[in-house]
């Protein structure tokens, strides 16, 4: 089938079901998708299944996996080994098209395929578990969030923390007063581990025989292979990924989403960095967002770290004690006006600062639903069957990815960036704007 038949094909599927959502009130899902009882095993197909798609079939093959899509062979070769009976693709376009028994979609590419992959089999009206981040711009993690409301699927963004114990007791702390009212927040990372501040290669080694440049590069502008660009590496260029701050931001800055209830920023900057061009993400950053009074909430700002920049020790706190994750690498720390505390980098181990201070500290109740076993993709399975929404669908990952791009954007902009969340758009910056939405190459649409 040509690509070009399968993108008309995939035009077609959307259109007819975005239409026919709006028309009946009936979501197109009930024809493209079994009802599944909690005793019943859904049929999971993987899209991105070498690397962390591989981990992530891995932790949901109590199920039945039906179908595997990835443009590598080699890459995904073990995966493909593991599951024999699973048909196998290149393209997910086909795959969705073509097997008609899949319920629910596992979407682990570069993030520049994430929104179309994802948009695709919710508009046929499959469950998605799409890797973080959720998608690779601003406009795209809004559209998933509200396709997925509309036709009703079961949806999870995979940063994993979010099921876990320690973020939940972190909101827990934060909402009883334990450090009172929350001013400033701030995460960090040793990331990136990949290059960045680099330019783009000249020469045009071959295309390997296992790889599909082509479908790899998917809605991407056209540029020729070279392995400075996968595995792996992708994440430093701004066509297939967002850098440091894309790639850890939906895990470490999760924390501070949650417990500050911090919706959309009133501004964001780069208060410095390192390297950044119009190929690659900075060598080093520090991101800066301010966001208004929330309710009861007061205004706070909250700062990313990464490259190696250094954040504030809080007062009082000695310097030989351990903030964040053990080995300090990556965590964040949140400063109220009666103290401080920190978490590491997916949530855990909450506690206040210095540590003396936990000694008689009582832990406060225990409000927040918990996730069974702490099993993120099973949260999303028991979703896909009736069960409760996943702890992080897409209306709530949609908000924390909205975030974490919006700050990998004022890494490409200087000065501080006023942003209208309501319709989307910076009010002071016409060069950002250009980045809140991305042109898709032909062939392709979301």
């Amino acid at each position: 089938m040509s690509q070009k038949k399968i993108s008309r094909r995939f035009f077609l599927i959307g259109t007819a079901a975005t239409v026919a959502g709006c028309a009946t009130g009936v979501s197109a899902r009930r024809a493209a998708r079994r009802l599944n009882s909690p005793n019943e095993k859904l049929n999971i197909a993987g899209i991105g299944v070498g690397g962390r798609g591989a981990y992530d079939i891995g932790k949901v093959s109590s199920e039945n996996i039906v179908a595997l899509c990835d443009v590598d062979e080699r890459q995904a070769a073990a995966t493909f080994k593991q599951y024999p009976k699973a048909k196998r693709y290149r393209d997910f376009r086909r795959m969705l098209e073509k097997q008609k028994d899949i319920d629910a979609v596992v979407v682990a590419t570069p993030d520049h395929v994430h929104a179309p992959a994802s948009m695709m089999a919710i508009r046929m009206g499959k469950h998605v578990y799409c890797e973080k981040p959720l998608t690779h711009s601003v406009d795209e993690a809004r559209m998933l969030a509200k396709a997925a409301r509309r036709h009703k699927v079961a949806t999870q963004m995979g940063n994993q923390g979010h099921s876990i114990e320690g973020i939940r007791r972190c909101c827990e702390m934060i909402w009883s007063g334990a450090i009172g009212p929350v001013r400033e927040a701030h995460a960090w990372t040793h990331s990136p581990i990949w290059p960045q501040g680099i330019r783009r290669p000249t020469e045009t080694p071959p295309v390997p025989d296992s790889l599909d440049w082509d479908l790899w590069l998917g809605p991407a502008p056209y540029r020729p292979y070279h392995p400075a660009y996968l595995p792996l590496k992708w994440r430093g260029w701004w066509d297939f990924g967002n850098g440091a701050l894309g790639d850890m931001g939906c895990h470490i800055l999760d924390p501070a989403c949650w417990a500050l209830k911090l919706g959309a920023p009133a501004s964001v900057e780069a208060v410095s960095q390192e390297g950044c061009n119009e190929e690659t993400g900075p060598k080093k950053e520090v991101v800066r967002w301010e966001f208004p009074r929330r309710g009861n909430m007061c205004p706070v700002t909250v700062y990313w770290y990464d490259g190696g920049n250094k954040y504030p020790r809080p007062k009082g706190v000695p310097e030989d004690e351990e903030l964040g994750d053990p080995g300090g690498e990556q965590g964040a720390i949140f400063i109220g006006d009666k103290g401080a505390m920190t978490v590491g980098h997916h949530g855990e181990n909450p506690r206040l600062l210095p540590k003396e201070k936990m000694r008689d500290y009582t832990m406060p109740p225990k409000t927040l639903p918990r996730v069974r076993d702490q099993n993120h993709w099973m949260n999303w399975i028991r979703a896909c069957k009736g069960g409760p929404p996943a702890c992080s669908n897409f209306d709530y990952a949609g908000q924390l990815a909205e975030m974490v791009l919006l700050g990998a954007i004022a890494a490409r902009v200087p000065g501080k960036l006023k942003w209208n969340s309501k319709e989307m758009k910076f009010t002071n910056s016409d060069k950002a704007n250009q980045y809140v939405r991305r042109e898709y190459r032909k062939g392709w649409i979301l």
